[in-house]
């Protein structure tokens, strides 16, 4: 048997699965939606949920869209991770503390000083 042979034919092989892969284009685009807990007034903090928004779509060429809520719109400021549990939406955007009579480790995220880093 002749190793180059078969390197040869496993090459082709290759070159001929690579051609009869789907293309990345074919795919659908996405959207979803995202519940903040913030109003729109707080710029700084509001402001960085459509700054992400915007930077997904223009990595994904547009193919991965993310609407963003102010809160209150979609559901209650303290109900948006309720709203993702529920499947109301896809994402929330908050600070996770509020959140500590739920989970105490929502509180790891962003509260305990000294934390995980």
């Amino acid at each position: 048997m002749d190793r180059r042979s078969i390197l040869k034919h496993a090459g082709i092989a290759g070159v001929l699965a690579a051609g009869a892969a789907p293309a990345v284009h074919a795919q659908a685009s996405i959207r979803w939606r995202l519940a903040s807990s913030f109003p729109k007034s707080l710029d700084t903090i509001y402001g960085t949920a459509e700054v992400f928004s915007k930077k997904v779509s223009e990595a994904t060429s547009g193919k991965f869209q993310i609407s963003v809520h102010a809160g209150g719109e979609l559901m209650p400021a303290f109900g948006v991770v309720d709203g993702v549990q529920n499947a109301s939406v896809e994402m929330a955007h908050t600070a996770p503390y509020y959140f500590y009579g739920k989970d105490p480790t929502f509180c790891l995220g962003c509260a305990v000083p000294f934390g995980l880093n």
